[in-house]
């Protein structure tokens, strides 16, 4: 459930990650069907009129006709929702998704893992539909559910054929917008996010980069665990949830994205009539702030720190500050993560794993914020390598800063950025995720040949110059095994 906003370089990036790249994401429960009258309470807001709509009128655009996929189209509801589609007509599948600009740096320190709990207990009840409702009317027309929290948004996401499409729209709308938030769900989901929690301790090669980003963002919220911990969920009480339900869960804040085989003006219309009467069928009263107003984070150079558990292997993160994710600099960072740790060409994978079989992974990645980002190195080797897996790496990293790569390996760097976005966008929920990905995070509906030509601009000046920067920082470090502080520097 809770993603971890790393783009890594082990495989092509999925728009909606697979399980194994979000470790900690929803995983699929059977949950019995809960009395909805027994210790239920609606949340404030408008009451349902079926049928009923917002006064005003919709406004509709054709954004792009993409010769590498379908027609895409944007409506802005009255209520400031807005709903993207693009219809594939040779699919016969729909990926229907609901994403809210919300998530983990937008909570207070006591609010921490809110928006991850928030996720979970949206599936666990509508006053229209129980928990088993939610799962057994998708699953009934062998279609799938899931959702997935990140620091800056949340995503909650349908699949089906496309004949079933009218489904997933009541379901997932009915879903985010009306959700009942029981008492009783609260304790329930609260031991369901621990067990979570403690897991994710379990597995310290997902771990060691949460341990990275609090080294390196400190008390900014970017540095923050996306669950919370086991202090913040603990006492986190219903009534603060719901707060945080309606106060970020408005109409402005909301993109719905589908891709497949699907007619755009039908899939507004029903958008429409499933929030009828619902608080996402109106502008809220007041201005939106989207999150709270803190300063840009500085990130801190020259940080280690040791988590000491007696694993058989031990896991590091090497890296430091990145670039937003609005630089235009990203195409270029594209091409240098490949070049330097992006597959089994790359100089990292080939000097530490194939010449020397130091490592079984090893890889370099960055994320990138609206404000922020960071690039890494990340690898996992015996206790007893450690040092040297370091020095390879510290020495790559010093290398490419120093005299740049070659134009060979910035044209083998393009193909692979290329290849990863168009074999990732194979499926509809790849091209669903796209659509809200550009509206929400870019502002930007690039078609797929307009990015292709982006990164075909790319040229090994700028990859140079960028690698100058990111890979001569001073770095920060975070180690996870069997280690005490003190072992380890920069």
């Amino acid at each position: 459930m809770a993603d971890t906003d790393r783009a890594g370089a082990k495989a092509p990036a999925r728009a909606i990650p697979s399980p194994a790249a979000t470790p900690s994401r929803r995983a699929a429960k059977q949950r019995p069907a809960r009395d909805d009258a027994a210790g239920a309470s609606a949340l404030p807001g408008p009451a349902r009129r079926p049928g009923a709509l917002a006064s005003g009128r919709a406004v509709t655009r054709t954004l792009a006709a993409d010769p590498l996929g379908g027609t895409v189209r944007r409506t802005v509801l009255p209520s400031g929702l807005r709903v993207l589609t693009e219809a594939i007509p040779a699919m016969r599948s729909v990926s229907f998704g609901v994403w809210v600009a919300v998530g983990s740096r937008d909570e207070t320190p006591a609010q921490s893992g809110c928006s991850h709990f928030l996720e979970h207990l949206l599936f666990k009840g509508t006053t229209k539909r129980s928990a088993l409702d939610i799962s057994a009317e998708i699953e009934a027309v062998g279609g799938e559910t899931n959702a997935f929290t990140t620091k800056e948004y949340t995503c909650y996401y349908a699949r089906v054929l496309d004949a079933d499409l009218p489904l997933a729209i009541d379901v997932m709308c009915d879903l985010i917008a009306d959700s009942v938030l029981d008492p009783a769900d609260v304790e329930t989901e609260r031991g369901v996010i621990l067990e979570e929690i403690a897991m994710h301790e379990d597995e310290p090669g997902d771990e060691v980069h949460d341990l990275f980003a609090a080294a390196l963002y400190g008390r900014h919220p970017l540095g923050r665990l996306i669950s919370g911990t086991e202090e913040t969920i603990s006492p986190m009480s219903r009534r603060q949830i719901q707060s945080f339900y309606r106060r970020h869960y408005v109409a402005p804040s909301i993109v719905i994205a589908a891709a497949g085989n699907l007619d755009h003006a039908a899939v507004v219309r029903r958008v429409r009539a499933a929030l009828a009467g619902t608080p996402l069928d109106t502008p809220p009263a007041a201005p939106v702030a989207h999150r709270p107003a803190l300063p840009a984070p500085r990130l801190r150079g020259g940080q280690v720190v040791v988590s000491n558990k007696d694993t058989e292997q031990a896991h590091l993160v090497l890296g430091g500050a990145g670039i937003g994710r609005l630089d235009e600099r990203r195409f270029a960072l594209s091409v240098l993560n490949n070049v330097l740790g992006g597959g089994m060409s790359s100089r990292l994978f080939q000097e530490i794993r194939e010449r020397r079989g130091l490592a079984y992974s090893v890889y370099s990645y960055s994320s990138q914020f609206a404000d922020s980002g960071l690039f890494a190195v990340y690898a996992g080797c015996a206790p007893g390598k450690v040092e040297e897996v370091l020095d390879l790496t510290r020495a790559t990293l010093a290398e490419v800063a120093r005299t740049g790569v070659t134009e060979a390996e910035v044209a083998r760097g393009k193909g692979m950025a290329k290849g990863s976005y168009v074999l990732g966008l194979e499926d509809t929920g790849s091209r669903m995720s796209r659509l809200a990905k550009g509206e929400f995070l870019y502002a930007d509906a690039m078609t797929v040949d307009e990015l292709l030509a982006r990164v075909d601009a790319v040229t090994t000046d700028q990859v140079n110059a960028l690698a100058a920067e990111l890979c001569g920082q001073e770095m920060s470090l975070a180690v996870i095994g069997p280690f005490a502080d003190g072992d380890f520097h920069v």
